[in-house]
C-alpha cells in the first residue's frame, strides 16, 4: 500500500475565465487527516472534487489510493466516502432509510444500526429528513459518507452554519475515523476546526497552496507567538519602521489607522509601544492581543482574513 492515500501534481482546473486550481500539489498520507484552509473562492471545492472524482482536472496528474479515475472509477468508489458542501437527502425518506439506500451502492460495509450509532441518530432512526435540525442532516451525510466502510472520507466544509455543540459531534465522529485507521480530507474556512481535526494543513488562495505544514508549524513559521492590534483615532502615529524597530517587534502591518504587529516578547514589546505611541500624540482608541493562530498565518501571507468576502 502507497504511504499516500492522494497524490496530485500540478492540478489546473479554469471555468470560462476563472482559475479555479491553479496548479496544486498536494500529498496526502495515509491515516491522516489533511485539511484545505481558506476563504470562500481560494478552490478548495474545486480541489477536492477534482480529487473525489466530480471534476476532470485540466492539467496535471493525481493518484487516488493508488489507483486513477480514468481507469479504476468502480473500485475506488468502493473506497472512499463523500459529504458534499450542500447534501440533499429526499424529505420524505426517515433516517434509516436513506442510510440503508447508501449502504446498496456498496458492496460491503457496517451495518445500518451501526452507522447510526456512530453518528448518534439512532432516536431518530424513524424520523423524517426534512424534520431533522441542521446538525442532525450534516451527521446524516456523514452517515451516508460512512456506510461503506471506506478508506478515504472526504469531507467538504462538514460543520458550516452549525452551533457549537453540533460542530463539536461532528469533530468527534472524524477523530473516531481517525482512530480506526481512515484516511480523511477536509476543507474548511474555520481555523479551529483545522487546528483541532488535521495533522497537516494546506492554506490556500486564488488556486493556490500558499503554505503547507502542521498547524503548529504553519504558527511557529511567524517567527513569533502573539499578535497585537490596535487603533488609533487619527492619522501621524508611529511609522513602520518605527515600529519594526521596537523590541520583540517581528512584522508589521498597517490599514489606515489599525495596525497589527507579530510579537515574540509580549511583555517588552507592549511597554515599548505605548511609549512610542505617547511620544508621537497619538490616541490609542483599541488594544487586542491574542496568541498567533492560522488566521494569522493567512493574514500573513495575503493581507486579508480567512472569513473576509
Amino acid at each position: 500500500m502507497s504511504s499516500y492515500a492522494i497524490e496530485a501534481l500540478g492540478l489546473q482546473k479554469h471555468f470560462a475565465d476563472v482559475h479555479a486550481v491553479a496548479g496544486v500539489d498536494l500529498r496526502v498520507r495515509t491515516g491522516e487527516c489533511f485539511g484545505l484552509l481558506g476563504p470562500n473562492g481560494a478552490g478548495k471545492t474545486t480541489t477536492i472534487e477534482i480529487c473525489e472524482g466530480l471534476q476532470r482536472a485540466d492539467a496535471g496528474d493525481l493518484q487516488v489510493l493508488g489507483l486513477r479515475w480514468e481507469t479504476d472509477e468502480a473500485p475506488l468508489r468502493q473506497r472512499m466516502g463523500i459529504q458534499l458542501q450542500e447534501t440533499r437527502l429526499p424529505d420524505k425518506l426517515t433516517v434509516r432509510e436513506t442510510v440503508t439506500l447508501f449502504k446498496s451502492f456498496y458492496s460491503g460495509g457496517r451495518s445500518v444500526d451501526d452507522v447510526l450509532d456512530v453518528v448518534q441518530l439512532q432516536e431518530k432512526a424513524s424520523s423524517w429528513v426534512v424534520k431533522l435540525s441542521g446538525g442532525q442532516k450534516q451527521r446524516l451525510a456523514v452517515a451516508c459518507a460512512l456506510v461503506g466502510t471506506p478508506d478515504l472520507l472526504f469531507l467538504d466544509e462538514p460543520t458550516t452554519g452549525l452551533d457549537p455543540q453540533s460542530r463539536r459531534q461532528l469533530w468527534d465522529i472524524v477523530e473516531r475515523f481517525r482512530s480506526e485507521g481512515g484516511t480523511v480530507l477536509l476543507t474548511t474556512h474555520y481555523m479551529e476546526e483545522a487546528y483541532q481535526l488535521c495533522d497537516r494543513v494546506a492554506i490556500m488562495d486564488h488556486g493556490q497552496i500558499i503554505a503547507q505544514d502542521t498547524p503548529d508549524g504553519l504558527i511557529g513559521s511567524l517567527g513569533a507567538s502573539h499578535v497585537v492590534e490596535y487603533t488609533v483615532s487619527e492619522a501621524g502615529g508611529p511609522l513602520e519602521d518605527e515600529l519594526g524597530g521596537l523590541p520583540g517587534v517581528e512584522h508589521v502591518v498597517m490599514t489606515g489607522s489599525d495596525v497589527r504587529l507579530t510579537v515574540s516578547q509580549i511583555h517588552v514589546a507592549v511597554p515599548a509601544l505605548m511609549e512610542l505611541l505617547s511620544r508621537s500624540g497619538a490616541t490609542m482608541t483599541e488594544l487586542r492581543t491574542h496568541h498567533a493562530t492560522l488566521e494569522d498565518v493567512f493574514l500573513h501571507h495575503t493581507g486579508r482574513h480567512l472569513r473576509e468576502d
